[in-house]
């Protein structure tokens, strides 16, 4: 059987973590974690990461920055994943924004785990 597909949550609140981590784990994705925006490209340069749910409120450097150093970055394997945003307050940002930041897709909150399973598996399979 193929190893399962590597997920990156990148999210500060540990209620969010925790259920969008059950979800995608009972979808057999394998989950690893950063808590703010310092860690998330630590992540993606320590391990093969498939794709990363960015918040984008998190603390240190926010969600579209980290996107935009993903997006920058020499490794173009790394350069390629696929971010998908979640955030409280879509409105304060347009589409156009996030392409800006190289944002794949993006979900609101409060998440609506349907949705969520199915971006996923629509970028990652």
């Amino acid at each position: 059987m193929a190893d399962p597909k590597t997920i990156l949550i990148a999210e500060d609140s540990s209620v969010i973590l925790n259920l969008t981590k059950k979800i995608l784990e009972g979808q057999k994705y394998r989950i690893v974690s950063a808590k703010n925006g310092g860690e998330v490209l630590k992540q993606v340069e320590g391990q093969p990461i498939d794709c990363v749910l960015m918040d984008i409120n998190i603390p240190v450097k926010d969600g579209m920055e980290c996107t935009r150093e993903i997006r920058r970055h020499s490794d173009p394997r790394i350069a390629q994943i696929p971010v998908i945003a979640i955030t409280g307050n879509a409105n304060n940002y347009s589409m156009e924004q996030f392409r800006e930041a190289g944002v794949t897709d993006y979900l609101p909150k409060p998440l609506d785990f349907d949705a969520l399973v199915r971006v996923v598996k629509q970028y990652v399979g």
